[in-house]
């Protein structure tokens, strides 16, 4: 999605969150930033400031003041572009608090016993793989602003794909938390629609249908917290639901955050151990997602995965029915340091140093957070 789409649609300089249908939230304030108090989409003034550029009077100026003001422009354009990527992450981020009473509490409870910091080890987004509103109509956003594709993952069993995406190695703000920290890995799946059943294939392309060119704009939707296409129908919910739990979920969450993964070897704390961390958040009465085992480890054992179970919200329907639907959850990932660099000093050790991309088996199983039989589990 390019910028000029968003600016195209608003003009003022702030906009305060209004809650989406399915939100039976209050207003939420993001414990990862207490201070700010409106959520700014758009600056006022230039994310370029600066004077114009005049004609140079003396044709002797020197190359090297040229490179020096071009380096100048270099630097404030990146800057803006980053400034105004993390302005697009926090509202995103927002809206997911917001819906996800779980996710702002563990949030909130990690960061009071570990000194202020989380770092977010990646965002995750589900699409539906037709017509241009799969994959690609979010990751465009992304590209855009320097991430890079990375490895692609199938999930044959639940008739889906994904790709996930590196965030750019210039990135101007490392010290801060949550999405004013490292930026995250992106990671997007689709639903491949051409491989389900023709009750379901019908039903998703009339939502996609109906969206117009909603699949242009998917980056506002999620941070607006807004469906591109208009509610659906109780039974048509029930239909994916039989056939494909991410179908549902999808129909009536769109490009919202599914999840947000808390990178725990960047605690500070003994936190920083992921057995840890689900031994904390089980004794504060959260439960967690146990298909497969609370802790998901990949092959390698390089890569140890956990999830909360979804919450869950109301959700009223088009036909006026209110009906409780599944939302989204909380991911804890920890990457252990390769081979090749174990003898480094702890202090010394970076993001690099550690094992990257993602897991099939793990990601598999950390699907089911939004499943029926973990909500049932939750419940019970």
């Amino acid at each position: 999605m390019k910028v000029s789409a968003m600016f195209s649609l608003y003009s003022s300089s702030t906009v305060k969150y209004v809650s989406h249908p399915l939100s039976a939230l209050p207003p939420f304030r993001s414990p990862l930033r207490p201070k700010s108090g409106d959520l700014v989409f758009f600056p006022r003034k230039s994310p370029f400031p600066g004077k114009p550029f005049g004609v140079v009077g003396k044709r002797s100026f020197s190359v090297v003041s040229s490179s020096a003001s071009g380096s100048g422009r270099r630097q404030s354009a990146s800057q803006g572009a980053e400034s105004f990527l993390r302005k697009v992450l926090e509202n995103m981020e927002c809206v997911y608090l917001n819906r996800n009473p779980t996710a702002k509490a563990i949030l909130e409870l990690v960061r009071s016993a570990d000194e202020d910091q989380i770092c977010y080890d990646h965002l995750a987004f589900r699409t539906f793989g037709v017509n241009g509103y799969g994959i690609d109509s979010i990751a465009d956003f992304f590209l855009d602003y320097g991430y890079t594709q990375q490895e692609e993952l199938r999930f044959p069993a639940k008739k889906l794909r994904a790709l996930w995406y590196s965030p750019p190695k210039d990135s101007l703000l490392e010290g801060g938390t949550g999405v004013n920290g490292p930026l995250p890995r992106i990671f997007i799946s689709e639903l491949l629609v051409d491989e389900m059943t023709p009750q379901t294939q019908e039903i998703v392309r009339k939502y996609v249908g109906i969206s117009g060119n909603g699949n242009k704009h998917v980056a506002l939707a999620s941070a607006l917290g807004a469906l591109t296409w208009e509610k659906p129908l109780y039974s048509e919910f029930q239909q994916l639901a039989r056939e494909s739990e991410y179908a549902a979920w999808t129909l009536v969450n769109g490009y919202a955050v599914n999840h947000v993964t808390i990178s725990t070897h960047r605690l500070k704390s003994h936190l920083r151990n992921i057995k840890s961390l689900n031994e904390f958040i089980e004794k504060n009465g959260f439960s967690l997602n146990s298909e497969g085992g609370i802790l998901k480890v990949s092959p390698d054992g390089m890569l140890l995965q956990s999830s909360t179970v979804a919450d869950s919200i109301l959700f009223q329907f088009s036909e006026g029915v209110k009906e409780s639907v599944p939302c989204s959850y909380i991911e804890f990932a920890e990457r252990l340091v390769l081979p090749q660099f174990q003898s480094l000093p702890e202090k010394e050790v970076k993001e690099f140093h550690r094992r990257d991309g993602f897991e099939v088996g793990n990601a598999d199983k950390i699907f089911e957070s939004t499943s029926k039989e973990q909500l049932t589990r939750r419940a019970a």
